[in-house]
């Protein structure tokens, strides 16, 4: 289905939220996140919306020679406030724990010195409920995930620039394909998720994806997850749904934002023959235009997938960070949400 794989607190106000500036502030001043009502707020009690980027898997970039301060740098030099980290448990196992610990202490440490934050993300797309998963990058366990998650909580508590653990990336049977899972069953594995991380004192924010690749949000409308202070996901790509999206997407996952805080923690398009184009990407500027204008009337926040030249869709063709066409929209499209004046 696929392979691809926003401080200074001087801000404007949407429909619902205040945008966050991307000025930047001092480690120590970055404020603890959480959540009243259906916004993101500071200590302080400012309400913000976050625009970041997605990194490719930290292990990947290690590997690569680019997990550094520059990659961070440019990340920031584009407009982000946020940035997600995308764990795929074959890295993890891979690497081991103390030496993946250690290479996101180096982001999060990286993140925090340009006054961004960050989203841990457990990367697996599958059925977590049957243990059949869509690729074996994304092969976990039950207790793996648990324990990951375990791990993370105990690792970041008193680290406020982590502020949102994304519990599982992509849910999915895959029309069956993986087998069985309904929402009462992985509402109850996602609470014994969020138990954990609260049981070892953890303030993180737990994001919830709902099923079709973490699209589908409706089920949140009869059967909310029973946890306060969570936030829900959406990844709205393009041929998710036909033109014009707008009602459409209200009606999927963009009602969830009434009530709870909602943020897009993978959006992106590319031409048809932009080198690894795949049929749930392919779009225009459009769709920018669609899905900005949306998520700023909503105060939804979001964050672009990707920030790798490799992977798709691609925010940059090379490691001088030549912007790709979505890189060129989205840089643009950051800059001017989040006032960096790049």
């Amino acid at each position: 289905m696929k392979n691809y794989y926003i401080l200074k607190l001087s801000f404007f106000l949407p429909t619902f939220c205040c945008l966050l500036n991307a000025t930047a502030q001092t480690p120590q001043t970055l404020p603890r996140i959480s959540v009243q009502g259906n916004c993101f707020v500071s200590a302080a009690g400012d309400t913000l919306v976050f625009r970041g980027l997605n990194t490719s898997d930290p292990d990947k970039l290690e590997q690569d020679g680019h997990w550094n301060q520059a990659y961070f740098e440019e990340i920031k030099n584009w407009g982000a406030n946020i940035v997600r980290f995308p764990v795929h448990p074959t890295a993890w196992n891979r690497r081991g724990q103390d030496a993946y610990l250690k290479l996101l202490d180096q982001g999060v440490q990286w993140a925090k010195e340009r006054s961004m934050y960050v989203i841990i993300d457990w990367h697996s797309i599958g059925n977590l409920r049957s243990q059949l998963y869509q690729h074996p990058m994304y092969e976990t366990s039950l207790k793996e995930t648990f324990e990951f998650w375990r791990t993370m909580a105990k690792h970041y508590k008193a680290e406020p620039t982590v502020a949102f653990f994304e519990l599982f990336n992509e849910p999915t049977t895959y029309h069956g394909q993986l087998g069985v899972c309904s929402w009462a069953q992985w509402k109850e594995i996602v609470e014994e998720m969020i138990t954990i991380v609260r049981a070892h004192d953890c303030p993180a924010i737990p994001l919830v994806a709902g099923f079709n690749w973490a699209y589908d949000l409706t089920e949140v409308a009869a059967n909310p997850i029973e946890a306060a202070g969570i936030a829900y996901v959406s990844h709205p790509y393009p041929q998710k749904r036909d033109k014009p999206w707008e009602a459409q997407w209200t009606a999927d996952w963009g009602f969830v934002a009434e009530k709870y805080p909602v943020i897009l923690t993978e959006i992106g398009f590319c031409g048809p023959d932009d080198r690894g184009a795949h049929i749930p990407v392919i779009s225009d500027e459009s769709y920018g235009d669609a899905i900005t204008a949306y998520t700023a009337e909503k105060g939804i926040s979001w964050v672009v997938w990707v920030f790798d030249p490799q992977w798709a869709p691609q925010l940059f063709s090379d490691w001088d960070f030549t912007p790709s066409r979505q890189g060129r929209y989205f840089k643009k499209a950051l800059q001017a949400a989040n006032g960096s004046g790049q």
